[in-house]
């Protein structure tokens, strides 16, 4: 049966992620080889760099599609508590790290050169930052759904940099410290106050009134955010809306790889750790190519749209426009 084009494409793609996966394992990032890697994919290099514009490119989607595969230990039980919750999202975190006796070819393993290929570029470095903002905004809200009150995002965001550090020191001083000593300090930091509160965006963003038919299914906001603007998107969440976050970037190439692996990896860790009920309405779609109707963007994109009835009925760009979308002072 003959192939069409966009199957073949697919099937050399295929081919190449599963060869890079070998190799990165093998030799680690930094000495594995595009030449090795055409070579095991009984491709042309040229081939390779037809599906992805570098080395580090490839590396991060070898990543992101073994966690698209990565299953979550189970543990019985719903938790019902933040507590509960942390506890179990930390330890779902820990048990992914390398550890002295894992072998070269493990998932966590493979992953041990990540930050150091973040941390080398700026044009990486921003947008990590970004997303790590968005992982700790949904976990800030799905703990506030356990436990109504003051704002979690910072309670959030010093978890995940009590895990990142927890991360980083399994990589390079494997053997030291006691993962689980981790999860205990992520659940005693859910009993902590952090004088978290959440103040009103004051910008004032282009907003127009449309009237357009929407591919949205339900009614909410379709927020465009560009890579460094990842955290608005909390903005219309805090509204109260069904949010669609549609992720872009003018990298596409590189970042929609890093940016496919790190929402992947965190929406697998907020569904092990809490019950559905308290998950932000939040649905992530990364895709490199821009949505229907937007010509253009950048890392610094913010587009909202408010959707109705199957309809677009409002529309804001600017800094600002996540909170117009979903705000009701700017009725259509």
């Amino acid at each position: 049966m003959r192939l069409t084009r966009a199957e073949a494409q697919e099937r050399t793609r295929a081919k190449v992620l599963a060869a890079a996966r070998d190799e990165f394992a093998e030799r680690g990032f930094r000495d594995a080889k595009i030449d090795e890697i055409a070579h095991r994919a009984e491709l042309t290099r040229g081939a390779v760099y037809s599906n992805f514009p570098g080395k580090r490119a490839l590396y991060f989607a070898v990543l992101a599609e073994a966690a698209a595969h990565q299953t979550d230990p189970r543990h019985p039980g719903t938790p019902t508590t933040p507590r509960e919750a942390l506890g179990r999202f930390a330890r779902a975190w820990v048990t992914r790290l390398p550890l002295a006796t894992d072998g070269a070819d493990g998932q966590a393993r493979l992953a041990v050169d990540l930050i150091p290929e973040i941390v080398a570029d700026e044009r990486t470095r921003k947008p990590f930052a970004q997303l790590m903002w968005l992982g700790a905004i949904q976990l800030g809200l799905a703990l506030e759904n356990l436990r109504p009150g003051n704002r979690q995002v910072r309670l959030a965001q010093t978890a995940l940099t009590t895990l990142q550090g927890a991360s980083q020191l399994a990589a390079a001083a494997p053997g030291f410290g006691e993962p689980f000593t981790v999860v205990t300090a992520c659940e005693r930091l859910a009993d902590t106050d952090f004088d978290d509160a959440w103040l009103t965006p004051q910008t004032t963003p282009d907003v127009q009134t449309v009237d357009e038919p929407s591919t949205l299914t339900r009614d909410g906001v379709v927020a465009v955010l560009g890579l460094h603007r990842l955290s608005a998107v909390e903005e219309a969440l805090r509204a109260g809306a069904d949010v669609t976050l549609i992720v872009v970037t003018s990298d596409p190439g590189e970042l929609i790889p890093l940016a496919r692996l790190m929402v992947t990896e965190f929406t697998g860790l907020l569904r092990h750790a809490f019950p559905p009920s308290a998950l932000p309405r939040l649905t992530i779609v990364v895709d490199d190519t821009p949505p229907a109707g937007i010509e253009s963007v950048t890392d610094t994109t913010e587009i909202a749209l408010r959707v109705e009835s199957g309809r677009t009925v409002l529309r804001a760009e600017g800094f600002g426009a996540c909170h117009a979308a979903a705000s009701p002072r700017y009725v259509t």
